[in-house]
């Protein structure tokens, strides 16, 4: 038997793994890094969150990936520069902190490496008949694997997409698996650069869950900051939209995207909601005069209403639900304030109260899909269901 497999068998049959979980969101804010101790499979699942930190990106990084970001024309031999650099940069990051934080990089059982997103097409967005949905995440698994001589599992979304999903979002897998609770229906509510949600009912049954995207979160708000005010990469406690006033008429135009009636589970990203989009809609709206401040006070509540019109809709039948908030969207005070005025049946928390730091948790997500994918495997969310096909994620690469 080839050493590397006999060693994957070993960790697969260990009752206890050490897992990393990485994290590249579009906002581009940096490497979220979660070194996690992880305890059984399924729902027997246990998590226990070791070390976290986000290791920033410096602007070469930010100006690399936005050359390629969610263009639908970019250079070619720019993506396949890429993809081992960042995965190379994010080898260093990862070498970096296990000596900071003192743990040898023989003692971690696995890296579970989202990639950075540089392109997201369901075909309900591209609508080519030819063609079906497809995502492309860079940062190559075997150069992680290699630098850091860890078994890296990677490319998470594309057998999502291989048994009929769209790639996105991958949360319900692992929110399911480590954040259910008998009795109390629950709204993982991650509020990135596009908001999305998992529903977990309380009588937990697999087939009843779901998890979708819902449109932008600060997508639209973090490139309107990082356009017009220079320094600032988001709109920090609000300050911007605070100091405007929503746009009733520019907020119902943004509202007319074809993307809010879709059903449920749906897909999007920056390759819709973008500048253009908002630009688009200002010149319906005979507003390109508008402050920028009240711009940022209309795409504020833009993504509130959204994401209460959504979460409206899957709640109908629910009593008492608990909302835990997570992501960089949960900083925004404005945006919560709009959020929890409009759903005033629901308990709001975060998912520090279930004992994992909000910011991490998307990491965490990553390392419990290699969890399972490694060590279980065998949970059915009900077959040929649309959007959450029942398959376990991650190409493995392994060191040598």
């Amino acid at each position: 038997m080839n050493l590397q497999i006999e060693k994957l068998y070993q960790i697969a049959n260990k009752p206890e793994r050490l897992i990393i979980g990485l994290m590249s969101g579009t906002s581009l804010d940096g490497l979220d890094v979660a070194l996690c101790k992880f305890h059984g499979h399924g729902l027997n699942t246990k998590v226990e969150l070791i070390a976290f930190e986000t290791v920033s990106y410096d602007a070469t990084f930010k100006q690399e990936i936005k050359s390629v970001f969610a263009k639908e024309v970019a250079s070619l031999e720019k993506v396949c520069l890429l993809n081992p650099w960042v995965a190379k940069l994010h080898a260093q990051m990862i070498l970096q902190l296990l000596t900071k934080w003192g743990v040898d990089a023989k003692h971690v059982d696995l890296i579970a490496s989202h990639g950075q997103t540089i392109y997201h097409a369901p075909a309900r967005q591209h609508q080519q008949t030819k063609f079906g949905n497809a995502t492309l995440q860079i940062g190559d698994g075997d150069h992680l694997a290699v630098d850091t001589g860890i078994i890296t599992l990677s490319d998470f979304r594309q057998k999502h997409i291989a048994a009929g999903g769209e790639g996105a979002p991958l949360a319900v897998y692992g929110d399911y698996l480590i954040f259910s609770k008998q009795d109390e229906d629950r709204i993982l509510l991650n509020i990135g650069g596009i908001a999305n949600f998992t529903f977990l009912p309380g009588n937990l049954r697999a087939d009843e869950v779901f998890s979708t995207d819902v449109g932008p979160g600060n997508t639209l708000m973090d490139v309107l900051t990082q356009k017009y005010f220079p320094g600032k990469y988001f709109d920090e406690n609000a300050t911007i939209a605070l100091a405007g006033k929503c746009h009733s008429e520019l907020l119902h135009e943004l509202k007319q995207n074809p993307f809010f009636n879709l059903s449920f589970p749906k897909t999007t990203g920056p390759e819709v909601f973008n500048l253009a989009y908002l630009e688009r809609a200002q010149l319906k709206t005979n507003t390109l005069h508008l402050s920028m401040e009240d711009c940022m006070a209309t795409l504020n509540q833009l993504t509130a209403d959204t994401i209460v019109d959504a979460m409206q809709k899957t709640l109908r039948n629910s009593k008492n639900p608990v909302i835990y908030s997570s992501g960089g969207g949960m900083h925004n005070p404005l945006l919560m304030e709009r959020i929890q005025s409009q759903l005033k049946d629901a308990h709001f928390l975060t998912t520090s109260d279930l004992g994992i730091n909000p910011d991490a948790k998307e990491a965490v997500l990553f390392a419990t899909l290699a969890n399972e994918s490694i060590g279980g495997g065998n949970v059915s969310f009900g077959k040929n269901r649309e959007g959450i096909p029942s398959v376990s994620m991650g190409k493995i690469s392994f060191p040598g």
